[in-house]
Formats: structure tokens, C-alpha cells, sequence
């Protein structure tokens, strides 16, 4: 074992690795234009399926996954990789159905895409919507969860003699600015290619803490350490969660199965990675690779918390959230912890950008250029998304430190806080999608209905029943709402409205089929082998 004993050293290697990031992705794209719509918001449409792969994972997971979910592994096991595994099923859903549709209509935001099916009301609703989603629930969390990795591993408020809080406090403001600049300045290119490099980053580190430690664990043998872990818990390795447990098996079948399609089909920070593509062949790859990083994944944030558990039992049962960074100051040596502090500041660096720059997406393209200033020249258009990008992030970096002390931990929190936008989005988007007589009128009274439900049944009436579950309800009283409403205010007929969408070619990755099959193959394997632990 290595302790930590010598924080310059950790420094320098952190300072250095993120400043090399920063300078190369400045050196990729100091040539690209980025006052115009399509390179600011959408990288030029020029991503490549490898590329894109990278940006959604890292996109994905964040310090909420590798603070969050190993703190939620290390209480309550492997039944909570039903949030990973399963978003490869999504994945495929949006390769073969969802995006090939969104590239065809030359989308540049998802609320864009139901101005055309129902009216502008509707696209205006979804935009601010999730404006307010991200501010108050995804931001913050990302950027508290990363400071408590930070304030870990280099002890800042011994440094600055300051109270813990204080020190958090510190690190959410440099971090929260950081992330800004990344994302107010450079746009989704520079998001993209600082993926890349944070990306194998967080692979290579990621991995290296559970490999790590059951290679001291084993005594030298890995198999070995996993051997012990297992013996030490066995309960830990089961899949199956229990109808009382954090997350039923249940689940599986009602609610999450809404989530995944909303988040890895319809989630403008996720899609907006793949409207970037420079043909659908490249998007289908992303969208492919990201499933199969999803099946691996995991091992980074799932397995350490198992770990964790061997290490420290149930010392941080009641500050779940602390077991990650304890454990990485426990395995890594001190050259290392600094590099990987620099991976964990990419995840939050990571994250933060990609919402704020689809944030600034909505705002620009959605409303400012719709509700407030139309005709708005693209050099406007980019300027007010900077600056709304600004906003928010002075926004998220006050609201950081109240999501402090979740009972469940931030993961969970997350995740609950979610369902107040995605479920009734999810269900307007999908209604829209596989049913004509759905009108506007019926989508908006399923949005504030679907709204209304889920927080007095969550969070006011805090009713009996798994909050996923209540998403499964939420979405058949959703649909329910719509068809109902339609009947009384039918849909008009309306033509979609056409943009021409030649500079993106549409021919299908020849493997996407099989690729999907492999994909469905792996994920019931693992609930076949895990499943009776």
C-alpha cells in the first residue's frame, strides 16, 4: 500500500496532465471556425464514431457515477449495474430507430424535433424545461461530487487551513470555472477532443483501482483478491435486487426501461454528441461502442465500491459517498494520484461542459432565436449561448454545496430528481414518435400532469412504492392524459417541416445488426451468470 505523504508531488502531476489537455485540444481546433451555428454548437458535424463514443461515456460518467454509484455498490452491491447494462439496449434503439430519424429531419436540438410534430408551444415548454433541469439538479451534483474527490485526495482545506465545507466550497468555484471556460469558449469541438484524452484517461485509471487493489488483496494474484472480495460478501455480487432492496429486479421492466430510452435517445446533452456526426454510418459506431463501454463500465464504478466494502466494512454507512476517494488514497501511489485527480477533474470538466454546451444549444437555437430575437445572425446566436452557458454555471456553482448529505447518496438523489423532467418528456417524445392522433394539446397536458403526479407522489406524499416504479405509472398515466385530451382536442394536420439534409449521408453501418445481437447477447448472459449468486 501506498499512503499519501507527499501532495506536491501529486500536484505537479495533476497541473500538468490538465494543462497538456488543454493545450491539445486548443492546438486541434485553433483553426476551426466557431462563430458560425453548426461549428459551435455541433463541432462542424464532423465527429467520427470513435470520437463520439469517447464524448458520450465520458458525457455519461462522471463524478456522480464514480463518487455516487461505488458509494450505492458499496451498500448495496451489484444490483445497481441495472443503470449501466441496460443502457446498452437503449443504445441500440436509438442507432437503429431514433438518430437515423433526427439526422434525416437536420436536427440541432431535440425540443426542435417537436416543434415539427406538435407546435412551437410544446418545443417552448421542453426548452425550458430542461434549462431548469439542468441548473438545479445534474450541474450541481457533478460538480459537488467532484470536489469531494478533489478535497480527498489533496486535503485542500488542510492546505488553506479551512473548514472542510470551506474547502468544498473552494473546489466547486475552480472547478465550476474551469469547466466554463472549456465549454463558453470553445464549443462542442473542444468538449469532444478534451473527451478523448480524459476518456482513455478515465479507462485506464478507472480500471487501475479495482485491479490494483485485488492484486494487494490476492497477495500478488488478482484472482485471487476477487476470490477474497467474494467470500468476504457474496450477498454483494448478486444482481437480482429484492422487492425491498435500492433497486427491485422489477424495476428492470417498469420505469427504467422509460429512463433508458429518454436519456440515451432523446437526452439533448447525449444526442446532441451524435447530431455532430458527419454521417449516419459514424453515428451508428458511436452509438454501438458507447453500449459496449456500457456492459465494461462496471468494473469503474461498481466493482470499487464492492471493494470497498472488503477494505472498510461498514465504517462510511452513513457517508456512503466518501468510500471512492478513500479507497483510491488507500491503492494508489502518490505519482498516480495526481494523474488520476486530473482524470477525475476531466470526468467533472467532462459533464459540466457537455450540459452547459447543450444548454446554450437549447437557449440560442430554441428560444433566443424563436421567443426573443428572430432572425438572429449565427455570431449572435453563439454569443448569447456563451453567456447563458455563463449564467448557468454560476448558477450551478451556488446550488452545489445544498445537495450535500443525501440520505441515499447523490446517485440516487440524481436519479430521483431526474424523474421529475425525464419521464413526462419521454412520454410526450415517444407519443409523438408511434402515434398520429396524439395532438399538442394533449402532449402539454400530459407534461404538467406527469409533473404534478410524480413529485406529490415522491418527494410531498412520499407514497410506498419505489420511485422507479412510480415512472412506469407516471408514463401510462402520461399516455393515458394524451389520448385522452386528443380525443376532445384532436391533432391538426400539420406538414413537417423540411430542411435540406444532403451534407449528411445516410448509409447504415453494415454492422450494426450484428453488433446489436452482441450487445443483447452479452447483457442477459450477465443476469443469466450473476443472477443466482
Amino acid at each position: 500500500m501506498f499512503e499519501f505523504s507527499s501532495p506536491l508531488i501529486a500536484i505537479v502531476s495533476f497541473v500538468g496532465f490538465t494543462l497538456f489537455v488543454g493545450i491539445y485540444a486548443w492546438l486541434r481546433m485553433r483553426k476551426d471556425n466557431l462563430s458560425t451555428q453548426d461549428g459551435y454548437f455541433l463541432g462542424g458535424r464532423s465527429l467520427t464514431g470513435p470520437v463520439i463514443a469517447a464524448s458520450m461515456i465520458m458525457t455519461n460518467i462522471s463524478t456522480e457515477h464514480l463518487v455516487g454509484m461505488n458509494g450505492s455498490a458499496y451498500k448495496n452491491g451489484f444490483i445497481i449495474i441495472a443503470w449501466e447494462v441496460t443502457s446498452a439496449l437503449a443504445l441500440i434503439a436509438a442507432a437503429v430507430y431514433f438518430v437515423p430519424k433526427y439526422l434525416r429531419m437536420g436536427l440541432t436540438t431535440i425540443p426542435e424535433y417537436l416543434e415539427r410534430r406538435f407546435d412551437k408551444g410544446t418545443r417552448s415548454l421542453i426548452a425550458l424545461f430542461l434549462l431548469v433541469s439542468f441548473a438545479v439538479t445534474l450541474l450541481p451534483i457533478v460538480l459537488y461530487t467532484g470536489a469531494i474527490n478533489l478535497e480527498s485526495i489533496f486535503n485542500i482545506s488542510a492546505m488553506l487551513d479551512v473548514s472542510r465545507e470551506t474547502g468544498l466550497w473552494i473546489t466547486v468555484v475552480v472547478v465550476g470555472c474551469i469547466g466554463a471556460a472549456y465549454a463558453v469558449i470553445g464549443g462542442l469541438k473542444a468538449v469532444s477532443v478534451s473527451d478523448v484524452i480524459y476518456g482513455y484517461g478515465l479507462l485506464f485509471g478507472g480500471l487501475l483501482i479495482p485491479v490494483l487493489a485485488l492484486i494487494y488483496i490476492g497477495d500478488g494474484n488478482p484472482l485471487d483478491g476477487l476470490a477474497r472480495v467474494f467470500e468476504h460478501s457474496p450477498e454483494k455480487f448478486n444482481v437480482i435486487g429484492s422487492p425491498d432492496s435500492v433497486m427491485p429486479f422489477s424495476t428492470l421492466f417498469t420505469g427504467l426501461v422509460i429512463n433508458q430510452l429518454y436519456f440515451w435517445c432523446m437526452n439533448q446533452t447525449i444526442v446532441q454528441r451524435v447530431l455532430g456526426a458527419k454521417n449516419l454510418k459514424e453515428a451508428q459506431k458511436g452509438l454501438l461502442y458507447t453500449g459496449l463501454l456500457k456492459i465494461l463500465v462496471p468494473f469503474i464504478i461498481v466493482l470499487p465500491g464492492v471493494i470497498g466494502y472488503y477494505y472498510f466494512d461498514d465504517t462510511y454507512y452513513g457517508n456512503q459517498d466518501m468510500v471512492y476517494p478513500e479507497l483510491v488514497k488507500k491503492i494508489l501511489p502518490v505519482p498516480l494520484l495526481g494523474l488520476f485527480a486530473a482524470v477525475i477533474m476531466g470526468a467533472v470538466l467532462s459533464t459540466f461542459n457537455a450540459v452547459l454546451n447543450s444548454a446554450s444549444t437549447i437557449f440560442s437555437i430554441d428560444v433566443y432565436k424563436r421567443m426573443i430575437k428572430k432572425g438572429a445572425p449565427e455570431k449572435k446566436l453563439v454569443s448569447m449561448g456563451r453567456l447563458v452557458a455563463t449564467l448557468l454555471a454560476i448558477t450551478s456553482i451556488v446550488a452545489a454545496p445544498f445537495v450535500a448529505n443525501a440520505p441515499e447518496g447523490l446517485f440516487q438523489l440524481l436519479q430521483e430528481l431526474n424523474g421529475i423532467f425525464f419521464i413526462p418528456i419521454a412520454s410526450i417524445m415517444i407519443g409523438g414518435f408511434f402515434f398520429k392522433s396524439i395532438s399538442a394539446t394533449g402532449a402539454k397536458a400530459a407534461l404538467f400532469t406527469g409533473l404534478i403526479f410524480y413529485v406529490l407522489c415522491t418527494f410531498i406524499l412520499k407514497v410506498d412504492v419505489h420511485f422507479i416504479h412510480i415512472w412506469g405509472i407516471e408514463f401510462l398515466l402520461n399516455m393515458a392524459v394524451m389520448f385522452g385530451v386528443s380525443r376532445f382536442y384532436p391533432a391538426h394536420p400539420q406538414e413537417m417541416a423540411k430542411r435540406d439534409t444532403t451534407s449528411i449521408p445516410m448509409e447504415a453501418w453494415r454492422f450494426t445488426r450484428p453488433f446489436a445481437i452482441m450487445l443483447v447477447v452479452i447483457t442477459v448472459v450477465i443476469y443469466i451468470l450473476l443472477g443466482n449468486v
